[in-house]
């Protein structure tokens, strides 16, 4: 996969979160958990003493302009989270936010190491770098998006 597109102004299967200065939106089917990760980075933003708020659990609607895309949230579901198991959770939000990185989850595979290079997130006349992730719950996911991509949570 070396790009994944989302039409601009429409609903997205997709959770967004904002992280210090950096919107980063999850991407994945239904079970993949999207939800967790994004819990556990906004967690591990607020340990970190930064800004950590919730855009879109589940359903994001990604509108494209000037070259950047936006995240929000459809109003029934604003600031509220499902983690699988739990229930339903209010969080911090925010009602709009700039998206920095997308970010795939996928599932562990014994044949692939390295992702492919360069692949991008578009949302109409945006783009967005794509990173693939593998998440076992038992480490912090922010630290590998931090390590993967320093300029992006640490240049704003």
């Amino acid at each position: 996969m070396s790009s994944v597109s989302a039409v601009s102004g429409e609903s997205f299967h997709a959770t967004a979160i904002i992280s210090g200065a950096t919107g980063v939106l999850f991407l994945g089917p239904s079970g993949s958990g999207k939800s967790a990760v994004a819990f556990a980075c906004l967690n591990a933003t607020i340990a970190r003493g930064w800004n950590a708020a919730l855009v879109a659990d589940d359903q994001t609607i990604l509108t494209a302009g000037a070259g950047r895309c936006i995240a929000s949230c459809p109003p029934p579901i604003q600031g509220l989270l499902e983690l699988r198991g739990t229930g339903i959770v209010a969080m911090r939000r925010s009602e709009r936010a700039v998206m920095h990185l997308a970010v795939a989850l996928t599932e562990r595979s014994s044949e692939t190491r390295s992702p492919p290079e360069s692949e991008t997130f578009s949302c109409g006349d945006a783009s967005l770098p794509l990173m693939r992730l593998w998440h076992d719950g038992t480490s912090d996911p922010l630290d590998y998006l931090i390590a993967s991509r320093p300029e992006l949570f640490f240049s704003r």
